[in-house]
């Protein structure tokens, strides 16, 4: 029998993470991570690359109209924001105390949450 291995790459942010646009119309705006979708290595950010969507009216939803939604973005455009410092950080993955892979912030080698 053959094992299946996990071959999801870690991402350097995670859902909650606040952090700061690099590139593209919103570039230096910072927001949360709403949700992170792994396999397109994007990112949902909030209030970042408000995209417009036209609804036609249906049954089901008889109101229709013009509605705002937050878009993806690639995750090489996002660098995390640090809680202490409040600037963005690169971040990197070490063991801890308790032998524990964590992310790192490379600037002061302190741990982030």
């Amino acid at each position: 029998m053959e094992r299946k291995s996990n071959k999801q790459q870690k991402l350097h942010i995670k859902k909650g993470d606040t952090v700061k646009v690099l590139a593209g119309d919103d570039k230096s705006k910072t927001g949360t991570v709403l949700e992170i979708i792994a396999d397109k290595n994007r990112a949902i950010v909030e209030g970042i690359n408000i995209i417009t969507k036209h609804q036609k009216p249906t049954a089901g939803k008889p109101e229709g109209g013009i509605k705002k939604t937050e878009g993806t973005i690639h995750i090489s455009n996002l660098m995390l924001v640090d809680g202490a410092t409040g600037k963005a950080v690169r971040t990197g993955r070490k063991l801890n105390a308790k032998g524990k892979l964590q992310r790192y912030s490379k600037k002061t080698g302190e741990f982030i949450k």
